[in-house]
């Protein structure tokens, strides 16, 4: 969190410096820094904002390279009521005055849950400068709701003289076609991110993380550290589904792992050293999800799959908590345990309950469980827990790639494809879908031909039976509602967050309205990268391959839109 003086900007730059130079991935709330015209008291002059200081951060990122390895990554967060929300949707275009863009910076919109009622209702929403609505910054929920409503009657009345009035939903389309046209700023929930958060008590989230699976309180005294692990779903896979008594013995010696890595740790900043000592969070993930699919023969884009995310991840989330108050036991509470939402016996599934309480509705999804809960609140309270955040699901783009399996939670982005690393480049194929195709005789040059020539994508090769092009469909063949609600399914469980990536080919404005406004329903506390189908995926008119399998697929056209991104994430590697 920044503070809203010179001081605190240039202290929290130099921390990023100091947290970038040992690769760490950062993320900062911007949103405290005074908009663009407000008065300065000291010189009695006016502000220019919080866009120069970001130029300041994202030629920061650029500098500090970690020894020429890889440049500094960093995420700054802004929220929705801000005055200078507007010029933030546009810094990372390509067009205007550059020296107001940030084209090496993350962005990300942290929207209160008024504002989506806003646009729900089709109602007017007020911009304020942070100097002139100091509360609106630490609050959420309704007491969040009572103090704008108060800020928009003194703005009414006259008492407030820097502010602005704009329609929600043409604020919202802003922000939904700039996440189209660069990729950024994503879309993630205030008010999910800190009324399920076990660490209400001890403050509040001001901003999620580089990759927003993070979720955890910061202040101008504390810098919140996750460290991060991720369980391999495939080796825990039987040819009956996950074997559960498997995965809490992995999961236990995994949880003990990372909390010793919070004492072993080296901190290059004290903030950073306090805040890990007092909560103690880790951030436990999964890999491997869509491999487990490919086993038990289940297409992503089915009711099959949601049940199977859901289980999966009740299980993980389960045995962590589990695995940490046993940590308690043997090694004592965190410090900061009094008061948190564990003392009080509410978990995170419960957390639910009071989201939908504070937003007075607009929460729909499935809240059904398997395993006995009760049992694990009983424990909780005996023994209290060793880490205050257990679960996170992060991207794991390099750890995935060693093991050799399907990065996180991602659907399968193409069927083959190209690996460049230091070492060469190497054609990788989806071992499940090569046996497959064996196993039905249609493994040959031919077919490899076709799939060179197609990407990976079985859909217009009329040679492979419909229920394996079903199963084996990539990224964006899969609706992006599919993985909204998987996603849904897996946050009920998750005192944290996931790194969700939205996959949407043929693009438009009401769909991608229809599938944010959804996140917000089911209760999604962030999302990431929206990946949209670039120009690379035209027609290969200079190909032969792929003319002798392939026929047109009924009412198909090509995606005629430009690439939001780059399918890699340099942060993440």
């Amino acid at each position: 969190t920044v503070s809203d003086d010179l001081d605190g900007i240039y202290e929290a730059i130099k921390e990023n410096a100091l947290l970038a130079k040992y690769a760490g991935g950062l993320g900062n709330d911007w949103t405290p820094v005074r908009a663009l015209g407000s008065h300065i008291k000291g010189t009695n002059g006016k502000s220019q904002g919080v866009v120069p200081f970001l130029k300041v951060v994202n030629d920061t990122a650029v500098a500090v390279n970690q020894g020429g390895k890889r440049k500094g990554a960093v995420c700054s967060y802004l929220e929705t009521w801000h005055l200078d929300i507007e010029e933030f949707l546009e810094l990372r275009k390509n067009t205007g005055d550059d020296r107001r863009r940030t084209h090496d910076m993350n962005t990300a919109n942290w929207i209160p849950d008024l504002f989506m009622k806003r646009v729900m209702q089709n109602a007017d929403w007020t911009l304020f400068s942070p100097s002139d609505v100091r509360e609106l910054h630490d609050k959420f929920g309704k007491a969040f709701e009572e103090s704008y409503l108060r800020y928009e009657d003194q703005a009414a009345r006259g008492e407030l003289k820097l502010y602005k009035k704009v329609p929600a939903v043409q604020l919202w389309r802003k922000m939904l076609s700039m996440l189209f046209e660069t990729g950024h700023p994503w879309i993630t929930f205030k008010d999910p991110c800190n009324l399920r958060s076990p660490q209400q008590h001890a403050g509040v989230v001001h901003s999620s993380n580089l990759c927003t699976e993070i979720t955890l309180n910061t202040s101008r005294d504390e810098i919140a550290v996750c460290n991060l692990g991720s369980v391999n779903l495939v080796a825990h896979m039987t040819d009956a589904g996950l074997d559960f008594s498997k995965l809490k013995d992995t999961i236990r010696t995994a949880m003990r792992m990372l909390d010793n890595v919070i004492d072993i740790n080296y901190y290059a900043v004290r903030k950073a050293h306090d805040s890990n000592k007092r909560h103690r969070p880790v951030g436990l993930g999964i890999m491997g999800f869509q491999d487990c699919l490919h086993r038990l023969r289940i297409p992503y884009a089915s009711q099959e799959a949601m049940e199977f995310a859901d289980r999966s991840m009740e299980m993980v989330a389960y045995a962590a908590y589990w695995a940490s108050t046993e940590l308690a036991e043997e090694r004592g509470r965190y410090s900061s345990f009094p008061g948190s939402l564990w003392d009080r016996g509410i978990l995170p599934p419960d957390t639910l309950d009071l989201l939908a309480a504070e937003r007075g509705g607009y929460v729909e999804l499935d809240r059904s469980s398997h395993l006995d809960w009760n049992a694990l609140r009983a424990r909780i309270q005996r023994h209290g827990m060793r880490n205050s955040n257990c679960i996170a699901i992060a991207p794991t783009a390099t750890i995935a790639n060693i093991v050799g399996v399907s990065a996180s939670i991602e659907p399968t982005f193409q069927n083959l494809f190209v690996k460049s690393n230091l070492s060469g480049e190497f054609t990788v194929a989806n071992e499940y879908l090569v046996a497959d195709l064996k196993k039905a005789g249609l493994w040959d040059q031919v077919m490899i031909a076709d799939l060179k020539y197609f990407d990976g994508n079985l859909a217009r090769i009329d040679r492979v039976p419909a229920g394996l092009r079903r199963l084996y469909a990539t990224a964006f063949e899969v609706e992006p509602k599919w993985l909204v609600e998987a996603g849904a399914r897996r946050q009920k469980w998750i005192d944290q967050s996931q790194s969700l990536n939205i996959y949407m080919a043929g693009a438009s404005g009401k769909k991608l309205d229809e599938t944010y406004k959804l996140a917000w329903i089911r209760g999604l506390k962030t999302t990431y990268y929206l990946r949209a189908m670039g120009a690379t995926h035209a027609e290969k008119s200079t190909s032969k391959a792929g003319q002798l399998n392939a026929v047109p697929t009924e009412g198909a056209e090509e995606p005629k839109f430009c690439s939001v991104d780059t399918p890699d994430c340099e942060a993440c590697q």
